[in-house]
């Protein structure tokens, strides 16, 4: 067994035992596994949080697409319009959800609309979308684990070793569990990536700009916004895209549920762009890797980052590396399980057996931990081409159900039930073709300025969204005058009751 792999057992089994260590000392009821009994101050739902911005995508995905496609892919990745959003829209979620109990993201549609109905669309469009993205989150771990393990070890293997240990973690401790495995990830992930990012230009190039030089000489027009496709525009419109999306996603939003006050995510809404600047050492890693690890082509540039390790550093920090990447799997995976297991029995379950206790569905939600874990197990090895399609359709699948929780946050929503119904669904069938068949603005309408023509296609299915949710809502809104009809029916018969 090499040093590589030492270390990444070494903090593997920390991972677990910090996991189970966390549930001491706590009564386990629903409400504690689920959102760690709305508890979390400001300094673990930062790391929570924190989670879940930086997964094997850091060590892989941004890295990588520096080295294959340069600065477009390189800046998206670098999204602080997630967090305006943040500082304004989550702390009136968070207060509706504990004056209300809510406990999961279907749960708040759900009592939002006075619709069981719509919390359970909202899960089963909440499944579809997070199982792709737990798979390739657990590929990207196996990917990262063989690597950083000189292939001593399958990519098969670590999946499989690493989901039996967040399964036991998960399944004990619920949140707690995630919230204190995030915390020593994300110190590792910042000691390891920034290191590497300052180390790396420093090394080979003498520093940054004489790094950028060099790259803008061997491949003039790399560094630059290209006049059309990945412009400008897309830019934009991408980035405005993902964020809608992101709090959207259950996961996300459980995270939020944990606070302890408004004062905690307005906090870390404030400090988190700061901390997303980590994204941008990991990209510096992949544009040293430009000219030092040259011509890897396809999927090979996402391993440009440990290229450039095992080139540069002894076993034993390759194996740090790895844990790091490792880890960075592992976090938003169990939080993931911890959501997904919510809502299946309190959106789901409980609506199909409503007498169902609360003891019961906690019972139910750990249970479905494993479960969860092998069907997610079934689909990593023997999901295809059709579960990359569903994980390219995710964050446009969540972007759906922005509008419905957006208006329901108004003085006075002007969205009705049916209408939320109908912009989730139109948007949904919209979403599935405009991917499958590749249909973007530029194939509709290639006459438009190339401007438009640019704009993420997402966009454009969100405007219809809300158009027929509007639209929807205006046809079937009870009209005043006859609410006021019955507004004085029931206040009469309260009368001759009395």
């Amino acid at each position: 067994m090499n040093e590589a792999l030492l270390v990444i057992l070494f903090f593997l089994v920390l991972c677990i035992w910090l996991g189970l260590q966390a549930r001491k000392g706590k009564n386990m009821s629903l409400e504690q596994w689920a959102i760690g009994g709305r508890g979390f101050g400001s300094f673990l739902l930062f790391f929570l949080i924190a989670g879940e911005m930086f997964t094997t995508y850091t060590f892989l995905g941004a890295s990588g697409g520096a080295y294959r496609s340069g600065m477009p892919p390189a800046l998206y990745a670098f999204n602080c319009f997630y967090f305006v959003i943040a500082y304004w829209l989550l702390p009136p979620i968070w207060r509706y959800a504990k004056k209300n109990k809510v406990i999961s993201q279907s749960d708040f549609y759900d009592k939002k609309y006075n619709s069981p109905a719509l919390g359970v669309l909202v899960a089963v469009i909440s499944v579809i979308s997070i199982i792709p993205y737990l798979i390739m989150q657990l590929k990207g771990l196996g990917i990262i684990v063989s690597e950083a393990s000189y292939g001593s070890i399958s990519p098969n293997v670590a999946i499989v070793v690493s989901v039996i240990a967040i399964t036991i973690y998960v399944t004990a401790s619920g949140m707690h569990g995630v919230a204190w495995t995030a915390v020593i990830k994300d110190i590792m992930i910042l000691t390891v990536v920034v290191f590497m990012g300052i180390y790396f230009p420093l090394h080979y190039y003498g520093g940054l700009q004489p790094m950028f030089e060099a790259i803008d000489t061997a491949k003039q027009g790399f560094l630059i916004f290209p006049e059309q496709g990945l412009s400008i525009s897309w830019f934009i419109s991408a980035t405005i895209m993902t964020a809608l999306a992101f709090y959207m996603f259950p996961h996300m939003l459980a995270g939020v549920f944990s606070a302890k006050s408004p004062k905690s995510l307005r906090w870390n809404a404030g400090v988190m762009p700061i901390y997303q600047v980590i994204i941008i050492f990991s990209l510096f890693i992949g544009f040293s890797a430009i000219l030092q690890v040259p011509n890897l082509q396809g999927a090979e540039a996402d391993l440009a980052l440990f290229k450039m390790a095992k080139m540069s550093f002894d076993p034993w920090f390759v194996g740090v590396i790895g844990a790091s990447g490792a880890m960075a799997a592992l976090i938003p995976s169990s939080l993931v399980l911890t959501a997904t297991a919510t809502i299946l029995s309190k959106n789901v379950y409980k609506v199909w057996k409503p007498n169902t206790s609360d003891e019961q569905l906690q019972r139910l939600s750990r249970m479905l931990v494993p479960a969860i874990s092998i069907v997610t197990l079934y689909f990593t090895f023997n999901g295809g081409e059709s579960i990359f399609t569903l994980y390219l359709m995710a964050y446009s699948f969540m972007a759906q159900l922005f509008p419905a929780l957006f208006f329901s946050l108004w003085k006075k929503n002007p969205v009705t039930v049916q209408g939320a119904f109908a912009g989730m669904i139109v948007g949904i069938l919209i979403v599935i073709y405009t991917t499958t068949s590749g249909t973007t603005l530029a194939t509709l309408f290639p006459s438009l300025p190339q401007v438009i023509q640019d704009l993420d296609v997402g966009l454009a299915v969100l405007l219809i969204n809300i158009t027929v949710t509007l639209g929807v809502s205006a046809v079937t809104r009870k009209p005043p005058i006859e609410m006021e009809e019955d507004n004085k029916l029931v206040s009469g018969m309260g009368k001759l009751v009395k």
